[in-house]
């Protein structure tokens, strides 16, 4: 049997698609390596329960290519992939991209493929792999009930039809789009810029507006005080009251209820006092006040009003069905259901029949049952009112609509103050001006239903979404903030901070997110970890911000993947060995590999910032489909020169200056050492982020000038780059914090160290437990290199290792690198062993500490510092 391993959700661009998908770990068990031609009649008995994946080409690239590879022999795992992908497709979710890997494990495959309802693709691939264990096992496999299910929850959490419609204009324009909840609420646009939509509610709507249209006699008095035509009615609370309107307005009457939408509770051609009774009480279940009023005669019409603008107009058709004389009224209700333009809930043009209390009432008004045979061309109507909900139909007459109507419909929308809506009128015509044939306003609806107007049963569709996302976002206005995205080995966190200076120096009002937390304006909101995509999504929906500076590591990546769609700049720092032997990840090319998504996930007229130094960013420049700026720390690198002499755009470290390089024209920027963050020219590391710093704000149009004020008035620090280089003076010695923690990034601070003039140095450290040993043995060889006595700790979160294995490993390799035995101290306890170090710190040493808790080494480096100030305590003693 065939099993269910991991299921993971990828809800951005990913390694596997610049699309979500999701990705089954799956166990083929016995089946590993037995091909499906191998397996007698497997082809056969899928089809036969799935005739439809006769329409998959798969890499054959003609229709029957998936028959064809089974029956000379693939992998069931692609199998999978592909009746993943056909029962949402038979759901009425078009998706079609798939693709399976094979990973490290013998018979572990990885299946991935792509949804449109997250719950709905997470179950149509666990249901994959039940249906072809049935066909395995040759047993039953209830196919309708699996589709039911999925479409149940595809109509749970997927966009109803006028959020959906509004969403799809939005994309087609480049808009983000950002969904808030598992239903209808949505944010268009991002940061400052941003609207929200549910339905065809929006943010520009007024409050005002929606409780007058909610309120019926409300909007019936102030279109009667406008001179609106309107139907005579009345408010009451009682069946008795009730009653006795009724009679004054003469029957047939509409009940319906005070408060109410949708069509529920209504019920209309009353016409006695018993129907009345009835009717009053479905009213009464939905609202305390029921209102009586005047049955008009005429065809039931939808006028939709968008920023004060008539844009389409439908006639609907209440459900019902036609007698041929010899089919029951359930036989019909069944016929009807076959017809193709109907489905389940907003699937497609129309919705099925179903029987309704409000059927059963008209059944019994007329005598009749389910069984029932109705007349050659005798129609029955199954429900009251003309909801598309309940299985209504619509005729768009929008080309039909007299320029008086149109006129009086803008009208009614600016009198009830509403951006959008939906003006219910009972008339003979449109084509008339209502007033001269009798008719009346009905009723007026706040965040009216669109899919009448976007896929009537009759009639041309309208794109009413257009004028509603005109509304939002008119022409030339903005809707997305600028985004930079910063990935990379090292110098992630520095590079983002020194970006986000140089943008809150030119006036943006910036949200950062970066391994110590998420900031907006420079203030944390958020502490920890902050470089996935929740961190960045926080970042977007925040009205405060408009632009965004966002880290982007590994881990959020291959969890789940990008936290936006695309950015303006994305930036790679470089691709160092880290993280090697987690999640996939075993190769240096792997590594390079997921932070490529970020070089290659940049908006159309956007930039990638790329370090020419590094071989494996250089290898991105190839999947890059817009503008790309190198830098570098020397200019006579040929893919500097190569990129110059192309025309394109490279920063450069020349003659001590941060250099913007254009063809032939070269702009110094700042001198290095006027920079703080390169400690006069000696932190060669952060020159390099400096580089990608400036490469970023000149990609962003920012004049030299206010890039170089940027760099040179940024200044490392604890609070402004906390772990990164920080130094402290104690007593008469200095204190180094840094968070490298791979070999690289300790090869950099190492080159730093051996530039500083300091007669012993003292290393407090530790190794962190998922990392390859080979890793761990290169970074003691490093220390060993640059220390005269090390201290050892061993953090609590171990990662799989056994006590005491870490701090054992890591004496060992310091030892086998050279360090006296003698010269190394063990002290499992991170702030003992570094309260250890500072004790024996003499006049002038260096004690370098490299730890991952830089908020809590801070603050216990400061009480040292402070302890030992002139006329402290610890200072007399």
């Amino acid at each position: 049997m065939i099993k269910i391993l991991e299921k993971k959700v990828l809800r951005g661009a990913n390694v596997y698609s610049y699309r979500p998908v999701i990705v089954l770990t799956i166990d083929l068990g016995e089946y590993d390596e037995v091909p499906t031609s191998e397996i007698d009649g497997f082809a056969d008995r899928l089809l036969a329960l799935i005739p439809s994946l006769e329409e998959h080409r798969c890499s054959e690239g003609v229709r029957g290519g998936l028959i064809t590879r089974m029956r000379e022999g693939t992998l069931l795992g692609h199998v999978i992939e592909h009746v993943a992908l056909e029962l949402q497709y038979i759901a009425y979710m078009d998706v079609g991209f798939g693709k399976t890997i094979d990973t490290d494990t013998p018979g572990v495959f990885e299946v991935i493929f792509s949804y449109w309802v997250e719950n709905a693709g997470l179950f149509a691939g666990k249901e994959a792999v039940a249906l072809v264990n049935s066909v395995l096992a040759g047993s039953p496999y209830d196919l309708e009930e699996a589709i039911m299910e999925l479409k149940d929850i595809r109509d749970e959490h997927y966009l109803g039809p006028s959020t959906a419609a509004i969403v799809r204009e939005a994309e087609v324009r480049g808009i983000t789009v950002l969904r808030l909840d598992d239903y209808n609420l949505v944010q268009l646009g991002e940061g400052k810029y941003q609207k929200r939509i549910q339905a065809a509610m929006t943010s520009n709507t007024s409050l005002i507006g929606v409780e007058t249209a909610g309120n019926k006699r409300l909007t019936k008095i102030m279109l009667e005080d406008a001179g609106i035509p309107v139907p005579r009615g009345t408010v009451v609370r009682k069946q008795k009251s009730a009653i006795e309107d009724a009679e004054w307005l003469g029957y047939p009457v509409v009940v319906k209820p005070h408060d109410g939408h949708h069509g529920k509770g209504v019920t209309t051609n009353v016409a006695d006092v018993e129907e009345l009774r009835e009717a009053f009480d479905r009213a009464k279940a939905v609202s305390d006040r029921v209102i009586i009023e005047q049955c008009l005669t005429g065809c039931d019409f939808r006028m939709l009003v968008v920023d004060g603008k008539f844009v389409a107009a439908a006639k609907r058709l209440p459900a019902e069905v036609t007698g041929d004389g010899k089919h029951t009224i359930a036989e019909l209700v069944a016929i009807e259901n076959r017809n193709p333009d109907r489905g389940y809930g907003h699937e497609n043009v129309m919705t099925r029949l179903k029987v309704s209390t409000v059927t059963e009432h008209l059944l019994e008004k007329a005598g009749f049952t389910m069984d029932t045979v109705l007349g050659q061309g005798e129609v029955f109507p199954l429900e009251l009112t003309a909801n598309l909900s309940t299985g209504g139909s619509a005729e768009d007459v929008t080309g039909q609509v007299h320029t008086a109507n149109r006129f009086l419909a803008e009208r009614i929308a600016r009198i009830i103050g509403l951006d959008i809506a939906g003006i219910d009128i009972m008339a003979p015509t449109l084509s008339k001006p209502i007033i001269k044939t009798g008719g009346a306003v009905i009723e007026v609806n706040a965040a009216p239903g669109l899919r009448m107007h976007l896929a009537p049963a009759r009639g041309k569709s309208r794109n009413v979404a257009r004028p509603i996302v005109d509304m939002l976002f008119p022409k030339g206005a903005p809707h997305d903030i600028p985004i930079v995205a910063v990935t990379g080995t090292n110098g992630k966190t520095t590079t983002v901070r020194l970006v986000n200076h140089i943008l809150k120096g030119v006036g943006y009002s910036v949200g950062m997110t970066t391994t110590d937390g998420i900031y907006l304006r420079d203030r944390l909101i958020a502490a920890g970890d902050m470089s996935g995509p929740y961190s960045a999504k926080v970042v977007l929906r925040d009205p405060m911000v408009d632009c965004a500076v966002l880290e982007t590591a590994r881990g959020g990546i291959l969890r789940e993947g990008l936290g936006y769609k695309m950015a303006d700049v994305g930036v790679v720092t470089n691709v160092q060995p880290d993280h090697l032997g987690l999640k996939g990840v075993h190769t240096i090319e792997d590594l390079a590999k997921v932070k490529s998504v970020v070089a290659e996930m940049v908006r159309e007229g956007g930039v990638t910032v790329l370090n020419a130094d590094d071989p494996h960013c250089v290898g991105m420049a190839q999947y890059c489909r817009e503008k790309i700026i190198f830098f570098s720390l020397r200019p006579s690198n040929p893919v500097i020169q190569e990129h110059i002499e192309n025309e394109h755009t490279a920063v450069v470290y020349d003659r001590g200056y941060i250099t913007i390089v254009q063809g032939e024209m070269a702009s110094p920027v700042a001198r290095a050492v006027e920079m703080p963050i390169t400690l006069e020219g000696r932190a060669a590391f952060n020159i390099q982020n400096a580089l990608a710093a400036a490469s970023v704000a000149h990609a962003l149009d920012l004049k030299i000038e206010e890039i170089r004020q940027g760099l040179v008035s940024f200044f490392p620090s604890p609070s402004q780059t906390p772990g990164r280089t920080n130094f402290f003076n104690i007593r008469d010695f200095e204190v180094m914090l840094d968070y490298a923690h791979n070999p690289s990034a300790y090869r950099q601070v190492l080159d730093l160290i051996a530039r500083l003039d300091h007669p012993r140095r003292i290393f407090v450290f530790d190794v962190v437990g998922d990392r390859r040993d080979e890793d761990i043995r290169e970074m003691c060889r490093l220390i060993a290199g640059h220390c005269d006595h090390a201290v050892v700790f061993e953090d609590k979160n171990l990662r799989g290792r056994k006590p005491g294995e870490l701090i054992a490993l890591v004496a060992a390799s310091l030892t086998a690198a050279g360090l006296p035995a003698a010269s190394i101290d063990q002290i499992p306890d991170e702030f003992e062993a570094i309260d250890h170090a500072l004790a024996m710190a003499r006049k002038d040493d260096l004690v370098c500490i490299m730890s991952g808790r830089v908020e809590q080494v801070i603050h216990r480096l400061y009480a040292c510092k402070e302890d030992a100030a002139p006329g402290s305590e610890a200072e007399g003693q």
